[in-house]
């Protein structure tokens, strides 16, 4: 398929559509990393009431993903269907964001129950306003195969940046303060003022062509929904990325977990995550090049299993420090970048196979139920976490026994990668090839 000329995207769109996820996924980075340790190590609360409340919250994000993800289908403004909650939901969403990190003196019992409640389900509707509406412009902003994978490649460089903050800084700021507590406050705040000017420099500079945007879907919140189920690539993907997804949660919440009791390598947290991170954002274009080549479904396939081998080996490190993990984390990394472009790339193309199906364009119903997905297996992999602590005898800021160290190796690495392993045929045989895409346009 020759790209049409209206299918190409400027290096300065694209520069300036990653800043927005600079801003998103440090938010999504630091909840995932650092959500489950600071309420159980810092705050000391109970980590099987924290990964319940957790799992409450992401399930109300998930059910406002969908729903969020219909109206922007269907908003009409003199901003376009999705740049509105971008110029209107970011200023919640960095106060909501900052609330999760801090915890009013004097609570206790229920009342502490009820405040990380409240401040989940803040955090958790404002992240969907905002993030739903700045992934549904990816297909907005072109129609092309391989260009796609470019600006969601860029845009993942924007996400890595974003990773790597989230996962290295918060521990380096809060260590900074007098107290922990002071410290992780001050964590939410700063982050919070940067996510919000992120997301700026997106809403103000991506200038979007209005031949590209289509008029507001007609069809009912439930019809578009089930509509959704009738699209075979689709369903493939909502199945292996919710696998993925509670894969991902499980290992990245354990990461802080098996540094800091199974290798006694707490200070080095930054350093390993710096690392992962670093390595995800290095190889990015790596994945683009073979997916360029090759296809999308397999190329994230293979990623997928190279980064889960080798988690699964960190099973057998031994305790103590060594210099193994850093070869591994390489590894992993390496691996995950395709995780970080090749599913954001694919997700585009199924929403014309839609199209075909339809005759209606609804990029936020198909985001915000990936994203619905998705969250609720971040949810149960927090859920199934946190409870996984406590069931083998996990005790916070104490020398752990071999119980609950065979637990944090067990669900750091093996369970996550046999997760994996089994969905990967899904990928291998994904239906949307190239040349499929190719004729589905033809049909549009």
């Amino acid at each position: 398929m020759i790209m049409k000329s209206s299918d190409r995207l400027s290096l300065s769109l694209k520069i300036f559509y990653l800043f927005g996820d600079i801003g998103i996924s440090m938010c999504v980075a630091t909840v995932a990393f650092f959500m489950l340790f600071f309420y159980s190590d810092v705050a000391h609360i109970d980590p099987a009431v924290v990964g319940t409340m957790l799992l409450l919250g992401k399930i109300w994000d998930a059910i406002n993903d969908p729903l969020f993800g219909w109206i922007s289908d269907r908003t009409k403004s003199r901003y376009g269907r999705r740049k509105i909650y971008l110029l209107f939901g970011t200023i919640p969403l960095g106060i909501a964001f900052a609330l999760l990190w801090y915890i009013p003196k004097g609570l206790s019992g229920t009342l502490v129950i009820a405040w990380l409640l409240v401040t989940f389900f803040l955090y958790f509707t404002s992240i969907t306003v905002v993030s739903v509406s700045y992934y549904a412009m990816t297909p907005e902003l072109t129609r092309d195969y391989d260009e796609r994978t470019s600006l969601t490649t860029f845009r993942m460089v924007g996400g890595s940046i974003g990773y790597m903050a989230g996962a290295a800084f918060p521990p380096l700021i809060a260590g900074l303060f007098m107290t922990a507590r002071i410290g992780w406050t001050m964590v939410g705040i700063m982050f919070a003022g940067f996510t919000i000017l992120c997301v700026y420099i997106t809403a103000f500079g991506v200038k979007q062509d209005p031949k590209n945007e289509s008029p507001p879907s007609e069809l009912p919140p439930l019809e578009s929904i089930f509509i959704c189920f009738k699209n075979k690539p689709y369903n493939y993907l909502l199945i292996q990325g919710g696998i993925t997804g509670m894969s991902f949660m499980l290992a990245m919440s354990y990461m802080a977990f098996f540094l800091t009791y199974q290798l006694n390598m707490k200070e080095q947290i930054p350093l390993v995550m710096t690392l992962f991170l670093s390595t995800i954002l290095v190889f990015l274009f790596f994945w683009k090049w073979v997916a360029d080549r090759w296809e999308k479904g397999p190329t994230y396939a293979l990623g997928l299993f190279i980064a889960f081998s080798a988690l699964a080996a960190t099973f057998f490190l031994p305790q103590g420090q060594g210099l193994h993990i850093y070869f591994i984390v390489f590894i992993s990394g390496f691996g995950m970048s395709a995780q970080w472009v090749l599913p954001w790339s694919i997700l585009p193309d199924v929403v014309e196979y839609d199209e075909v199906l339809t005759g209606e364009r609804r990029e936020g119903m198909y985001y915000g139920l990936k994203g619905l997905i998705g969250k609720i297996s971040d949810a149960l992999g927090l859920f199934i976490g946190g409870w996984a602590l406590k069931l083998f005898g996990f005790v916070p800021e104490a020398v752990q026994s071999k119980e609950a160290l065979f637990g944090i190796r067990i669900f750091f690495g093996p369970i996550p990668a046999l997760l994996i392993f089994i969905s990967l045929p899904l990928l291998i045989w994904f239906p949307i090839t190239r040349k499929k895409h190719a004729e589905i346009l033809n049909q549009l």
